[in-house]
């Protein structure tokens, strides 16, 4: 038995985490890239044979990344100098054209497996990626989301086999043309989410050899890899607080993992030096933005929060209000993922609120039946929505919606106190993003959304909105209302 030890070390959903924190009564640093830096240097200066990889997000969620469109990220990235990195759903957030220019300012693989130009049936990146290392062969590929077709819905040219027995099919082709004998160790970076990673490995061809998924998109933390048909599935959460550690001992004769640890590091100050380098360089690109967005907007009565995106939040409430009362609308729906920050106030300069509400929009109001409101609230409460995973979203103070968990049903619905009538006629406004994604995100069609015929864009701007209501309204107080209740 040829016995060879690697260390394996991911992260997944960065998203211009790039600065340290404060935290704890002792004041320590945690997280940030200078920190993490630290600590991926310093393995790679204790052990021989060390890959870091990124399971896709890197960009979007920092007003350092925004400032840049992601050129900034990439430049930080290549400080950084993963392995290889698989793409995410926020990789496209700045249009394809821009994508493949950032792709080709990265010193690292950025590998896709299926994602396709459609009309000539060729993949758009690298499919694939094989590292040699100590005189043994590793493969990586990645696999995207189903939601990377949100992104692009309006692109006719660029598609992706984006269920999971089409990606098993994309794995089984990387794996028959590219794993050989000569091939120890395969790895896929997928961003689809953990509920998916495990569906994926069940469905997966066990002769294809696949040892690893190395997750991301759900912001999973696990204390443990699951396994699942014999593959290890891991993913660490979301930002730079945090990294995932594999030693991994591999049967060159066999190919086969032979034992394995793994590891939640948190990234602190105890057990990493910051990159003093990383640091001034990040610094540069940060005193821009403070110098261009330090100015004060507003003060709120008090801080507002946004823990989680599957419930009723004070900040969302917030938005929701902003969007409902600039587009006049009895219903607003507000992604709760454009909500990027965990809490904001009571002080907000211009960089708090880019940071927070980092995507522009349109806003549209449409004109719908309460029957399809309701089948629209049916959809977005239901429990299976609720999972990390899914659509969910902020709503104005005029709603009032019941989900029984127990039943899987809508048990009331309500608009400025009274019950939604079927046949009676409500204004809703969403971001355009969502219409684009109704069939999806809603379970009604844009058609259906349009079918009265007095759909309006009452603004090309959601933030520019948002920043006129944030500089108007001062001393804002907020709360969670029980606006949406699960019982």
């Amino acid at each position: 038995m040829k016995l060879k030890k690697f260390v394996i070390l991911h992260n997944n959903d960065i998203h211009g985490d790039f600065l340290s924190e404060v935290k704890g009564k002792k004041g320590k640093l945690i997280g940030g890239l200078s920190l993490l830096s630290g600590y991926i240097n310093k393995v790679r200066s204790e052990e021989e044979n060390v890959l870091y990889v990124i399971s896709g997000d890197m960009v979007q969620g920092s007003l350092i990344d925004a400032e840049w469109k992601g050129i900034s990220t990439i430049e930080i990235m290549n400080y950084l100098s993963p392995d290889v990195v698989a793409l995410g759903n926020h990789e496209f957030d700045y249009g394809l054209p821009h994508l493949l220019f950032l792709e080709k300012m990265a010193n690292f693989p950025i590998v896709n497996a299926n994602l396709y130009i459609k009309k000539y049936n060729k993949r758009l990146m690298k499919p694939y990626h094989i590292i040699n290392k100590a005189g043994y062969d590793i493969l990586f590929t990645g696999i995207i989301t189903e939601k990377i077709m949100d992104s692009l819905k309006m692109d006719k040219l660029v598609g992706s086999f984006v269920t999971l027995e089409e990606a098993k099919k994309e794995v089984g082709k990387i794996c028959n043309a590219y794993k050989g004998d000569d091939i120890d160790l395969t790895i896929l970076l997928t961003h689809i989410g953990y509920e998916s990673d495990i569906e994926l490995a069940k469905i997966l061809d066990p002769s294809w050899g696949v040892d690893l998924i190395i997750g991301g998109h759900s912001h999973t933390y696990l204390e443990n890899p699951t396994k699942v048909n014999n593959i290890l599935i891991s993913q660490v959460g979301v930002g730079s607080d945090q990294i995932g550690r594999y030693d991994l001992w591999v049967d060159d004769d066999t190919n086969s993992i032979v034992k394995y640890e793994w590891r939640l590091i948190p990234i602190t100050s105890k057990i990493a030096k910051p990159d003093k380098e990383l640091d001034k360089f990040i610094a540069s690109f940060k005193g821009e933005v403070d110098r261009k967005y330090s100015t004060i907007i507003c003060k709120f009565a008090q801080e507002l929060t946004h823990p989680a995106r599957e419930i009723e939040t004070s900040l969302g409430n917030l938005i929701a209000d902003a969007i409902a009362q600039n587009a006049q609308a009895d219903v607003s729906l507000v992604g709760s993922g454009s909500i990027r920050v965990k809490k904001l106030g009571p002080v907000v300069t211009l960089k708090d609120f880019l940071a927070c509400f980092p995507y522009d929009d349109s806003i549209t109001r449409f004109e719908i039946n309460g029957t399809t409101l309701k089948k629209i609230f049916s959809h977005i409460m239901r429990i299976e929505n609720r999972d990390g995973e899914g659509e969910c979203y902020q709503v104005n103070s005029l709603v009032r919606a019941i989900f029984s968990d127990k039943k899987g049903e809508l048990v009331s619905l309500k608009i400025n106190g009274l019950n939604v009538e079927d046949n009676a006629s409500y204004k809703i406004a969403m971001q355009n993003y969502h219409f684009n994604n109704a069939d999806q995100y809603l379970s009604v069609s844009p058609k259906q959304l349009c079918k009265s015929g007095n759909q309006k864009t009452v603004t090309t701007s959601a933030q520019e909105v948002l920043e006129e209501f944030f500089r108007n309204n001062q001393n804002i107080s907020g709360g969670v209302e029980g606006r949406l209740v699960y019982t």
